[in-house]
């Protein structure tokens, strides 16, 4: 159920501030493990969040709410998932490049379709379901580079580590949409971007105790490359904590799938950077695939409407 229509604009910006914010996070990847690297958006990222909920509570005088201890945990499970979702997408990178894990991650839009209709009820139309598949198709195509690939090739490709991970990265990003969902409406009232930058909030403070301790009791060494990087680290926690605030607005006024299949768009202002920006060259499949990623975009906004 669509509650708002600020749903499709802060599903857009987040996809781009998504996009450079992984990007900006790989290159802080190179030098950091992977639990140091997941960490950066969360610790680095908190403080900018709480500026925007301070700023927003002073500028709309809104009060503050009081939710249940569902909320926490909602919050808790959402958190956790990302944690786990975010290593896995960098480890994703590791295997092959930035455009190839992302592209696998976005099966995100079809793994969180089923979810959020198993564990919440969500219902989508025909025209949703097309979309959904249009824009996953749009995006595997994205992921061969340009390279022809029979069907053979495909589900070979399929087993490949990069693969894997970047679909078990998409399993839990879903499960983290399902979880940032059920928090927000536990926050109540009738203020959506206050329930997102509340869920945010707290959300962040959770991730950043639970995978800052982990690091504190298993990866000591990395802390002090961890504060050393803050020049970069700074900027992939304020691109964190505003396409987080975004994405989090979404889902708070409108249901998990739709939100991720407009937010697939990410892949193609993923692309949109290396063509116009670094010069590089798109093939034909992938001018393919991002007009599929556009057709599904359309198709469900069609259902929202």
């Amino acid at each position: 159920m669509i509650t708002s229509p600020i749903w499709l604009p802060a599903t857009l910006v987040a996809g781009a501030l998504q996009a450079w914010r992984t990007a900006v996070q790989r290159r802080v990847s190179h030098s950091l493990s992977i639990n140091a690297a997941g960490l950066v958006r969360y610790l680095y990222g908190l403080p900018f969040a709480l500026l925007l909920l301070g700023g927003y509570v002073l500028l709309t005088r809104a009060p503050l709410p009081h939710p249940h201890l569902s909320f926490l945990l909602f919050c808790l499970g959402g958190g956790l998932a990302q944690i786990i979702a975010t290593n896995l997408l960098i480890m994703a990178f590791a295997h092959r490049n930035f455009v190839v894990g992302t592209a696998y991650s976005k099966t995100e839009a079809v793994q969180g379709a089923i979810l959020s209709f198993l564990l919440m009820g969500e219902r989508l139309s025909p025209i949703a379901w097309i979309g959904i598949g249009c824009g996953v198709a749009g995006v595997m195509l994205l992921s061969t580079g340009g390279k022809r690939m029979g069907v053979g090739d495909f589900v070979r490709a399929l087993g490949q580590p990069a693969a894997l991970t970047g679909i078990a990265s998409g399993f839990f990003f879903a499960l983290t949409a399902v979880g940032i969902r059920r928090a927000t409406q536990e926050v109540g009232g009738d203020d959506a971007i206050l329930a997102a930058l509340v869920v945010l909030v707290v959300t962040i403070t959770l991730q950043t105790i639970m995978q800052g301790g982990y690091l504190f009791l298993r990866e000591a060494d990395q802390l002090g490359k961890l504060f050393s990087s803050w020049r970069i680290s700074g900027q992939v926690g304020l691109l964190s904590a505003l396409g987080s605030a975004c994405w989090f607005t979404g889902f708070a006024t409108a249901p998990v799938a739709l939100v991720r299949v407009v937010g697939q768009v990410e892949i193609g202002f993923t692309l949109a950077f290396g063509h116009f920006y670094l010069g590089e060259r798109m093939a034909r499949t992938e001018i393919i695939g991002l007009m599929l990623v556009g057709g599904g975009v359309v198709l469900a906004l069609a259902s929202a409407l």
